[in-house]
């Protein structure tokens, strides 16, 4: 139930049974301060007349279920209302006799006694949701707090798995620096290895030059050159 609605509901059930006693005692008394009474009292219903437009207007917002239950509420106080208006009517006429005056005072009593019981068994009644609204209100920050708390332990969580992947990226940019050194250097001692080759290649064929350089002078030496000649030709 709607606790605007709950509101709205005592504060009219309070003005109720006051006004009902405030017509058992401008019945009892006459002249200007009965005027002065009935006019306090007129000035009560409209009070209470613009509680039941605020109840029914809260009432029409809700639910279904909820809304059928709380129109049945306003129209026994809308009765209860009419017959407030009936009882200050008849007060300010001014036309009772003894016995009709003595028998509005009885039954003003009981009426405020009836209104006074009601008031009472409903203001237990909305005391009692309240109480039951009160402890959900408590259950919902209960909640509330260990949600937040769950929330908090969640972004330390992720604040860690950050932290660790921040980590893990600065460790891997490391890696990938020291694989380019690598690189570099396996290039550049790739290239040392292809001149290497090339200037062994040129050493062995340059030791080969002179061994033949060296033979065909010694072959010179030994023979002359008509033997030479000679020996070329055979």
């Amino acid at each position: 139930m709607s606790e605007v609605f709950e509101g709205y509901e005592r504060q009219y059930c309070e003005l109720s049974a006051n006004l009902s006693k405030k017509c058992t005692a401008a019945a009892a008394i006459s002249g200007e301060q009965k005027k002065q009474k009935v006019s306090d009292i007129r000035g009560g219903l409209e009070n209470a007349e613009e509680l039941i437009r605020k109840m029914d207007l809260e009432a029409r917002s809700l639910q279904p279920n909820v809304k059928a239950m709380l129109l049945a509420k306003l129209r026994e106080y809308k009765s209860d209302l009419n017959n407030l208006k009936s009882e200050v009517k008849r007060i300010a006429s001014g036309n009772l006799n003894p016995d009709d005056r003595d028998q509005l005072l009885e039954s003003g009593m009981a009426d405020a006694l009836t209104a006074s019981t009601n008031q009472r068994s409903r203001l237990m009644m909305t005391t009692e949701r309240l109480n039951q609204s009160t402890d959900r209100v408590k259950d919902s920050r209960r909640t509330m707090l260990e949600t937040e708390e769950l929330g908090v332990s969640i972004l330390q969580d992720l604040h860690s798995q950050r932290q660790a992947l921040l980590h893990a990226n600065n460790t891997l940019h490391g890696v990938d620096d020291n694989i380019g050194k690598s690189k570099k250097i396996l290039t550049a001692m790739s290239r040392r290895m292809n001149r290497n080759k090339w200037i062994i290649g040129i050493i062995v064929t340059a030791l080969i030059v002179a061994i033949v350089i060296v033979y065909t002078s010694n072959l010179l030496n030994r023979y002359p050159a008509c033997s030479l000649s000679r020996f070329w030709l055979f």
